[in-house]
């Protein structure tokens, strides 16, 4: 069983014939060069797809169907792309009957963290279990959950916003309009903004020494002993802690899975996250939930979208 699996990105467009076991069999990738609109990047995309398909000598009819990853939001059931952020100017793009007519296969659309989950949870560190939560913690927080194999998406295809739930009730404004949520304290431009508010108060750090301060940037003198990067990290994991200690209370999954940039950090960031998790969580037996790393890496879009077509 072979699928076209296509994420599309903001930066990038990957694509990639993927098996049933996870295995790409070809892939490739090109600019999404977004500003251009949407049906010069849709012919690339479609370009992409047949270079593959010629490149693993398949002819079209070989493959089962196309999956489709892309950032939200997505109307799923009419095959649109809305509004994303990262695409301006695609408004209501329909994603699914484009590549069905260009290519002559069923399509199926997803988000790309739901997408990203659905990946993990088929071939990556979710393999095995019944349910999980994903999140990924990059420049913005997105997750996508898993109950009993399945991923969930509630009402309107609303689950999984775990980026939005709110922490701080009088906290920093969050893109969304709300205040004090997950993303707006937690993800890679606030852990960078809340270094640049200690830099404004006049701390001293070797933060002052850098052009433009990043996540990266933090995490990294943190573990070198810098004292306002050691705080601005310690409330990242404070935030994350609370943030995934309140879903695990609530789905208490058999696995949690972080992906996205700032868990790059690597046991930096996950050892005090489950410290933080387990001094948090009094209701469920939090030492039978593991907290790990995402294990698809830079395959995770492809992947995922690959998982999407495969689903039953």
């Amino acid at each position: 069983m072979t699928v076209l699996a296509i994420d599309i990105g903001g930066t990038k467009l990957a694509a990639g014939i993927v098996d049933a076991d996870g295995t790409i069999l070809v892939r490739g990738e090109v600019p999404t060069l977004a500003l251009e609109g949407p049906e010069r990047v849709l012919e690339r995309t479609v370009q992409l797809a047949r270079d593959l398909l010629g490149k693993a000598c398949l002819p079209a009819a070989a493959i089962r169907r196309i999956g489709i990853g892309c950032a939200g939001p997505v109307d799923r059931q009419a095959g649109l792309i809305l509004n994303p952020p990262n695409l301006p100017g695609w408004v209501r793009v329909p994603l699914v009957e484009y590549f069905q007519e260009a290519l002559g296969r069923p399509a199926v659309l997803e988000n790309d963290a739901n997408a990203a989950a659905l990946g993990e949870f088929r071939y990556g560190a979710g393999r095995g279990a019944r349910s999980l939560v994903y999140l990924t913690v990059s420049t913005g927080i997105g997750g996508g959950i898993i109950l009993d194999g399945k991923l969930w998406h509630g009402l309107k295809d609303g689950a999984g916003e775990v980026g939005h739930m709110t922490l701080v009730s009088d906290g920093p404004l969050c893109g969304c309009g709300n205040r004090g949520c997950l993303e707006a304290l937690a993800s890679g431009p606030s852990i960078a903004r809340r270094a640049r508010e200690a830099l404004a108060r006049g701390r001293q750090s070797r933060l002052r020494d850098l052009p433009d301060v990043t996540a990266a940037d933090v995490a990294r003198l943190a573990r070198e002993g810098d004292p306002v990067a050691g705080e601005v990290w310690d409330g990242t994991v404070r935030y994350l802690g609370v943030g995934v200690a309140a879903i695990v209370t609530i789905l208490a999954p058999e696995r949690v899975v972080l992906g996205g940039g700032v868990t790059e950090a690597g046991d930096w960031l996950f050892e005090p996250l489950r410290r933080e998790v387990r001094q948090r969580v009094k209701l469920v037996a939090v030492e039978s939930v593991p907290i790990l790393p995402a294990a698809l890496g830079r395959d995770v879009g492809i992947l995922g979208a690959a998982a999407v077509a495969l689903q039953p």
